[in-house]
């Protein structure tokens, strides 16, 4: 089974449609998890999808939210 494949199953069992880039989502949880700790991964894609929804859920929502984590990513000293 592949990530896009979860993905798909995971959408289905909750019953939403979401237009995003799995594969920036996954470069942002690499980036936080490489250059902040690993842990804080999973938690950086829920907050990020959070802040998405929050801001209206589009997929531009959802490039600012992953934009301005990558670049929180890169500045963090650990």
């Amino acid at each position: 089974m592949s990530v896009q494949d979860w993905s798909d199953a995971v959408c289905s069992e909750l019953g939403i449609e979401p237009d995003y880039d799995v594969d920036a989502i996954l470069d942002a949880a690499r980036d936080v998890a490489h250059g902040v700790e690993r842990p804080a991964a999973p938690l950086t894609a829920f907050l990020i999808g959070y802040a998405a929804a929050m801001a209206g859920g589009s997929a531009a929502d959802v490039d600012q939210a992953l934009d301005q984590v990558t670049a929180l990513a890169s500045r963090w000293e650990a």
